[in-house]
């Protein structure tokens, strides 16, 4: 999935036309109207060169009109009514650097514009920031455009309403903007590697687009990049990308195929088929929770080394009929490993034309070898023919690999690949005689 993207959506004239903007549209306009007997604050000529800039149609032709208005008058009253032409006309040019800079002159006056034009000032420079493409390399400029961001939810957040709207209409305008915001806010600190602050904004968007794959997806990547990386809050957001609402296909199927590896890297267990088992676990449960529960964790290839530090066989056995948090650690490392010489008595044997598969029950005294008439081990025994003259209730030893389990009520270990201990295989002569556990 790609790490980037325009805002498609929110197009900036649109945007400024909202009706929360209204009053900053009014005040926008040339202030032909003074107070009578107040002293005028600008020329004539200004206001003759403002306007004429002002009816310009034509962008480009318009920025030659301001440019040329500005050198006349660089202190003049109606720069608070320049600067918004300007950033509008550079935006229609998509000249965003320029939008930026006319946007960063317009809040530079303070006190002297209302908080409705700060807004617009504010979205014109966020929504220039999020489409300037590539990205330069300017933790300056990063920062800059993320504070900017801040002040423009603080000023989105201070807008009054207007009477003639409802308050209901009043959150959906400033809903788009909002988004806007905060995505800018958070594509800044995570250029800034800034990963903290890229989360808390990311997070913030994520309220007001739940169903956004890509917001999603930013999380995780920032909680991957921080130092240490916290892969489990990463996991949770990466499975929340996948099953997002707003994901396409392609989209979730890669993905899903970056969260497992990154899951087979974090575990290194050896089975494949568990790894499959615990993502989808992971993807049903970000797919119906905002946040990952603090229960929630994964075993790392550390705990899973940890586990195999003094594992044998009747230890696994033991933790697996346990159940709970302890078998899943114990299963996780034990699956896919192979055991030298496991005792246990032989209830059944099946020979096939190159496997022998023999039903075993696991004992570690002679009590249990006389006591066990159920089997709780299946063992696949390939290339080893002799293995078919293996006689019941007579002990067995075998090296093989472990491959799966089925739980209590019903346990039994499932090994491939297994080798009998040829001291087991009676000979000839010795066919029909019960031998003596070694």
């Amino acid at each position: 999935m790609n790490g980037s993207r325009r805002l498609a959506g929110l197009a900036m004239l649109a945007a400024l036309c909202l009706i929360i903007g209204s009053a900053a549209g009014a005040k926008a306009q040339a202030p032909a109207g003074q107070d009578a007997g107040a002293k005028p604050q600008y020329t004539m000529a200004e206001y003759n060169s403002y306007t004429a800039a002002q009816a310009t149609k034509d962008p480009a032709q318009q920025v030659k009109q301001l440019d040329d208005f500005v050198s006349k008058y660089p202190n003049s009253a109606l720069l608070i009514y320049v600067y918004p032409l300007y950033y509008n006309a550079y935006s229609q040019l998509k000249n965003f650097p320029k939008v930026i800079e006319n946007a960063d002159k317009l809040l530079a006056l303070g006190d002297k514009i209302e908080a409705p034009v700060r807004y617009q000032a504010y979205y014109a420079r966020a929504f220039a920031f999020s489409n300037i493409t590539p990205q330069p390399a300017d933790p300056d400029m990063d920062k800059k455009a993320r504070q900017a961001a801040l002040d423009g939810l603080k000023t989105l957040s201070d807008l009054k309403k207007p009477d003639t709207m409802s308050q209901d209409d009043f959150d959906k305008q400033k809903k788009q903007p909002a988004i806007l915001f905060n995505y800018t806010a958070a594509a800044a600190a995570l250029a800034m590697k800034d990963y903290p602050a890229a989360i808390e904004s990311n997070k913030a968007l994520l309220v007001l687009t739940p169903d956004d794959a890509i917001t999603s997806y930013h999380i995780g990547q920032a909680y991957m990049a921080m130092t240490p990386p916290q892969q489990m809050d990463a996991f949770w957001y990466f499975a929340k990308a996948i099953s997002a609402k707003g994901a396409n296909q392609a989209q979730s199927n890669q993905v899903k195929t970056y969260l497992r590896k990154l899951i087979v890297n974090y575990q290194q267990a050896a089975c494949d088929n568990l790894t499959d088992a615990e993502l989808s676990e992971l993807l049903q449960l970000a797919g119906n929770s905002a946040d990952r529960p603090s229960t929630y964790t994964l075993p790392s290839a550390a705990d899973l080394d940890a586990a195999r530090k003094d594992m044998t066989i009747a230890s696994v056995i033991t933790d697996l009929k346990a159940g709970g948090d302890k078998a899943k650690v114990t299963w996780l490392a034990s699956c896919g490993l192979e055991f030298p010489d496991v005792p246990g008595k032989l209830i059944e044997v099946t020979p096939g034309t190159d496997t022998t598969q023999l039903k075993v029950a696991f004992v570690t005294s002679d009590a249990e070898f006389d006591a066990k008439t159920t089997p709780d081990m299946d063992v696949k025994v390939v290339g080893q023919a002799d293995a078919a003259k293996l006689e019941k209730d007579n002990p067995v030893r075998f090296t093989a690999t472990l491959m799966s389990y089925d739980p209590d009520p019903a346990f039994m270990l499932h090994w491939d690949k297994a080798k009998v201990n040829p001291d087991d295989i009676p000979k000839e002569k010795e066919k029909g005689k019960k031998k003596k556990r070694q």
